[in-house]
């Protein structure tokens, strides 16, 4: 199975969103990390249809080995797809079951199938405590969380997600990760994220978008490896926190048991005789790419 997006380029006005994109997906989880406005939501509205592209194509291949054009495959590639948009318009007097089971219908799953996947699906997204609650009244997080539940019912063998931990509590978003990681084996999946720490350790590859064009796309432990002996950790007295902001890009400030300061920066060269290297992160990696948009 794979998913093939070849030069996909679309443009608002004189706004340019996507630039000659281009990527090979198969099974796995494939992370797309930007700053707003990089073009990561028009991808995916363009990978559901819900949006033409200006040029390019998406081309899937089934298990028979044959590639077949997406357009042209028309209803039986959307069949194919699980999507979870990032704002998901939701019916707020439908209840949790009822709204599951209206999907179940729009899906064209059979009922009996219905019947006994949507429990299960409620329970990995702990919503199996509340399926007779109106949609109304669940709060944003339990929102976020049934959205993603609809998006994975029918078994899609392509799950595209956009921002899919928003405004969940950390426990919540550990437990969806491992969700959406347990059921990837089989799967393609598209996370679009700004929450850089969910998909660190389940991404197989990385895409990484900046105002439409692809920057980089490499597996996340290839790309921390770029900046290696590049993060520091500068103790430093409180009053001087301030001018090393201004001379150097720091990341995190953290106080320890004593009241000291100790600074993460991000640079080339030693800030300081008393800066000490450490390793990098995903999140280090990309605030060296998107510097000053994201600091």
């Amino acid at each position: 199975m794979k998913l093939s997006i070849k030069n996909i380029s679309k443009s608002y006005g004189k706004n340019r969103a996507l630039s000659d994109f281009s990527a090979e997906l198969e099974p796995g989880i494939y992370a797309l990390l930007g700053p707003n406005g990089s073009g990561k939501s028009t991808l995916m509205n363009i990978l559901t249809d819900n949006l033409r592209s200006d040029c390019g194509s998406v081309t899937f291949t089934g298990e028979d080995g044959v590639e077949r054009d997406a357009k042209a495959m028309g209803v039986s590639f959307r069949e194919k797809l699980g999507f979870m948009p990032q704002y998901p318009g939701l019916y707020p007097n439908f209840t949790v079951e009822k709204f599951m089971y209206y999907m179940a219908t729009l899906k064209g799953m059979k009922p009996e199938d219905a019947k006994k996947e949507i429990p299960d699906i409620l329970s990995a997204v702990e919503l199996d405590d509340v399926p007779r609650r109106k949609i109304g009244a669940l709060s944003g997080g339990m929102k976020q969380r049934l959205a993603l539940a609809q998006a994975v019912l029918g078994g899609p063998e392509i799950l595209i997600l956009d921002e899919p931990t928003a405004g969940l509590d950390p426990k919540q978003r550990i437990s969806i990760r491992n969700y959406i990681s347990k059921i990837s084996f089989d799967k393609i999946v598209l996370i679009a994220t700004h929450v850089v720490s969910d998909i660190e350790f389940i991404a197989r590859d990385v895409i990484m978008l900046k105002k439409g064009v692809i920057v980089d796309n490499a597996p996340p432990h290839e790309l921390t490896k770029k900046i290696e002996g590049k993060i520091w950790l500068v103790p430093c007295a409180e009053a001087e926190v301030t001018a090393m902001q201004s001379s150097h890009r720091v990341t995190n400030i953290s106080r320890d048991e004593e009241g000291g300061v100790t600074l993460r920066v991000l640079a080339d060269e030693k800030p300081s005789d008393n800066a000490s290297t450490a390793s990098p992160t995903l999140e280090d990696y990309y605030l060296y790419v998107f510097g000053e948009e994201t600091v």
